[in-house]
């Protein structure tokens, strides 16, 4: 073979493998990401004005970004987790820490969850009206505790002696929240005339007061998936009332097999129907993908009766999917192969 023709053998054959090395680095690299929610219901964006959207949108990327970054650096998904929901409960945006809704008392009363999805680990606390971060406080029981569920007077002393300061109950107070609790008593007293039971004219409130949570799913370079949710829960609720975010396997679920899922919406409906491991049930014993997991349980299972709300979940490849049955959900994700993404109203 001639020297011309051997170099241009050699500089083909170097391109071709060097192209061959990019395409392999690229197919083996380690997925990860990111997703949160901030709450679904109706969310239409007439009753925003410019400037409150573009505040929303922006605690949505701050969150997101701010779990993303635990992850690029090598992090833990449930790292990436509870940084992200950090955001989101100090933001008085959301039905969440300093954003929770009122009781029909006056009052505030938290929930919140995390799992592993390594091996199931999960701690959630109920009913807790002193914690700052509620969500850091549900991670240590499931840290720290032989339990997965700790509620009220009890959680608070395990906080205590843990480290965590109590807070007064007054922190979570918001003008919105309160005018919120204001109609929602309005529209009951008015039902109540008619019915003469709470549990019969709470049927009167429309659905968006029974709704509102924040939460985050996530993937880590090492493959690990987690999920979190917190939550303020039902305006006016009463007689303790717990929804869907702190319960394993409804509102929050975590395993490395499947998937990983933190929901809002009504939830009682998400408790019934063990929304967040009825997905992840699909995902791995049926073999379907995140997408068409979460549209029929969201839209299949839950929407007929009517059941309202959304999910976010990430699967084990990084995939994400962000389904809701209502006008709106606040959202946003990225990952390391999709940029950015928040969203709002429904068709974004």
């Amino acid at each position: 073979m001639k020297l011309p023709l051997l170099n241009a053998f050699i500089s083909v054959a170097a391109i071709a493998l060097s192209t061959h090395s990019i395409s392999t680095i690229a197919n083996t690299s380690t997925p990860f990401a990111i997703a949160i929610h901030g709450g679904a219901g109706t969310i239409e964006k007439s009753r925003f004005t410019p400037e409150q959207e573009k505040a929303y949108r922006a605690k949505l990327q701050e969150a997101v970004e701010t779990g993303y970054k635990v992850l690029e650096l090598g992090g833990e998904s449930l790292d990436a987790v509870t940084a992200a929901i950090n955001v989101l409960e100090n933001s008085p945006y959301f039905n969440a820490g300093r954003g929770a809704v009122y009781t029909y008392d006056g009052s505030h009363e938290l929930d919140a969850s995390i799992m592993d999805g390594r091996g199931r680990q999960a701690g959630a606390v109920a009913g807790v009206k002193h914690i700052e971060n509620p969500i850091n406080l549900a991670r240590l029981v499931m840290e720290k505790s032989v339990h997965v569920m700790l509620s009220g007077q009890g959680a608070e002393e395990f906080a205590k002696e843990h480290g965590i300061p109590l807070v007064e109950n007054n922190l979570f107070d918001t003008e919105n929240r309160y005018k919120a609790l204001l109609k929602a008593k309005e529209k009951l007293d008015k039902a109540k005339v008619t019915s003469k039971n709470y549990q019969a004219a709470h049927h009167a409130l429309p659905v968006n007061y029974k709704m509102g949570t924040v939460g985050a799913v996530a993937l880590d370079k090492k493959g690990n998936l987690a999920a979190g949710t917190s939550t303020g829960g039902m305006t006016a609720k009463r007689f303790g009332r717990i929804g869907d975010s702190p319960v394993i396997g409804a509102g929050t679920f975590a395993e490395n097999e499947s998937c990983a899922v933190s929901a809002t919406g009504h939830g009682e409906y998400f408790i019934r129907y063990n929304v967040a491991a009825d997905i992840c049930a699909r995902v791995k014993y049926q073999n379907k993908t995140i997408d068409q997991a979460g549209d029929e349980v969201i839209n299949d299972v839950l929407k007929p009766i009517g059941g309202t709300g959304g999910v976010i979940i990430v699967d084990t490849k990084g995939n994400i999917s962000l389904p809701f049955n209502t006008s709106g959900m606040y959202r946003a994700s990225k990952s390391n192969t999709q940029p950015t993404y928040v969203a709002i109203f429904k068709g974004e």
